[in-house]
């Protein structure tokens, strides 16, 4: 069974050269953005409202008339859990259900993916995911599936099997273990991975449907889980509850939220310029009582879908507000704060005056809190309450960000709608920026369009020095990720930033574009 690659900057890259086949479409925008410079305005309205619009609708029907297949996990390329359910459903039809006879969910976790996320940064977790698809895919048979269930997380279909018991599952459990343990190359470093397994046997599941099997194998690892890192477990009776429960994460989700167990946790924005701190943004991080840290990408599903991003929200504007008041009153340097909010929050009707409750509550001015948005919410948002929403923040003196910029389809003229103040450059152009040719040329065309239109740019997920210079050359304002520090909790804040200020004013600030 062969594997997809995850969509990385690098694969983009080639499906835009098998698209266009013919001048790289990275080597023409920078020759569109200079002739809209020398067109004035007029030529960046027409360039960023129409022509960079129109070739990304061209590449995405082109892209769907190739077959492309639907809901695969963007990091490995797998497909998602539908696959699973769907071929787990069709091997229930028509038989009598023994578990000869049907595909069984197993559910594989790399133990502590969280922690391994935080020591590697995004780039070098994504490798470990690719590598540990890879490793998954060779142990199993051609007619087996392996489907990407989240960050560090996969989920297997087993075709039938002549012979299938508790003990036939433990020892390919046990193989699947070994196959993930031997060190995984990682730049200079040898990670060493343990993973926990959950599993069941259709036989035993109640509802014998695809969806209920699955959710019975991640009722199984959660057992797993509880049990210590490199664990078994299968489903059995006394999980059913847990199973007729398939949502349990939102229910744990909204304890979370009400015990505190769910706060920000803070990464510094630098000046490209000078170096010095221009902000942090607050991430949410839940650290589980015993579970320890939780990723976001493993909790976030469970927010949305107990429709909980108001109340989420709620408790990061709170908290990220009480660390500025906090980092005034230590007298600290930290000139705002950015806190994301969610689509769900933006149509709020009354989300203004919370906002403007919140910062009257703190004695926070306004132009220190800024609001993130998603580049999705000004591409596709037709929504009134949205859109004042927006305009009311900015006019009380938010500053309004635009995040992951370059993975939606934001036209000029929202973008000027939402009085958008600075586009994040989002991180799948970032990676690798100082040493592949065709993402210095993305880039440059980004902050070329930028720079005419008055907005501050800043790049997302930088994650090597290299990455950082070449983004100070080509004119990025602000620059952000693990090469400057990872996310931290509000504690370790005040000895980082007295760190950095020690630091600025011995090294000398990055070399910027001329002109």
């Amino acid at each position: 069974m062969a594997i997809a690659g995850g969509q990385n900057s690098h694969s983009r890259w080639a499906a835009l050269r098998d698209v266009f086949a013919g001048p790289q479409l990275a080597a023409f925008l920078p020759a569109v953005m200079l002739g809209a410079y020398w067109f004035g305005g007029e030529g960046v309205l027409l360039t960023t409202a129409v022509i960079f619009p129109a070739i990304l609708a061209f590449l995405t029907l082109f892209s769907g008339a190739r077959g492309r297949p639907p809901r695969r996990d963007p990091v490995t390329g797998l497909p998602g859990p539908e696959k699973l359910t769907r071929a787990i459903d069709d091997s229930l039809a028509g038989t009598s259900g023994a578990d000869s006879d049907a595909r069984i969910a197993v559910v594989v976790e790399i133990d502590n993916f969280a922690a391994l996320e935080d020591q590697y940064g995004e780039a070098g977790s994504e490798s470990v995911q690719r590598q540990a698809a890879d490793r998954l895919i060779g142990v199993l048979r051609e007619r087996d599936i392996v489907a990407g269930l989240g960050p560090g997380r996969f989920g297997l279909a087993l075709a039938k099997t002549p012979r299938v018991d508790l003990e036939t599952m433990i020892q390919l459990s046990g193989r699947l273990q070994e196959a993930l343990a031997d060190p995984i190359s990682l730049d200079a470093a040898r990670v060493l991975l343990t993973a926990s397994v959950g599993f069941a046997l259709p036989s035993r599941v109640p509802d014998q449907t695809g969806e209920a099997c699955l959710a019975a194998a991640e009722s199984a690892l959660d057992e797993a889980r509880k049990a210590g890192p490199g664990s078994v477990r299968a489903f059995s009776r006394g999980m059913r509850p847990r199973l007729e429960m398939p949502d349990n994460m939102t229910r744990e989700v909204v304890t979370a939220l009400e015990n505190g167990e769910i706060r920000p946790w803070y990464q510094p924005q630098i000046s490209t310029d000078t170096g010095r701190l221009t902000g942090f943004e607050a991430l949410a991080r839940w650290q589980h009582p015993e579970k320890g840290m939780i990723s976001p990408g493993a909790f976030l599903p469970a927010i949305a879908r107990g429709g909980l991003y108001d109340r989420l929200g709620e408790v990061m504007l709170f908290h990220s507000l009480s660390a500025l008041r906090e980092w005034d009153r230590a007298g600290l340097d930290v000139p705002s704060v950015s806190v994301n909010f969610s689509p769900d929050e933006l149509r709020n009707p009354r989300l203004f005056d919370k906002v403007r409750w919140e910062l009257d509550r703190f004695e926070i001015a306004p132009e220190r809190l800024t609001v993130e948005i998603l580049e999705d919410v000004v591409a596709r948002s037709d929504d009134d309450t949205t859109t004042r929403n927006i305009a009311a923040l900015s006019r009380l003196g938010c500053t309004i960000d635009l995040d992951d910029f370059g993975t939606g389809h934001a036209s000029i003229s929202n973008i000027r709608r939402f009085d958008v103040n600075r586009i994040k450059i989002d991180r799948s152009f970032i990676t690798h920026v100082d040493t592949d040719r065709d993402q210095q040329n993305m880039v440059a065309a980004i902050l070329t369009m930028a720079e005419r239109l008055g907005l501050d740019t800043l790049g997302e997920g930088v994650e090597s020095h290299g990455e950082h210079a070449m983004l100070a050359q080509l004119g990025c304002n602000h620059v952000q990720g693990y090469s400057i520090a990872r996310p931290m909790p509000l504690e370790e804040t005040a000895s980082w930033i007295a760190g950095h200020r020690d630091k600025i004013t011995q090294t000398t600030v990055l070399p910027r574009r001329i002109g």
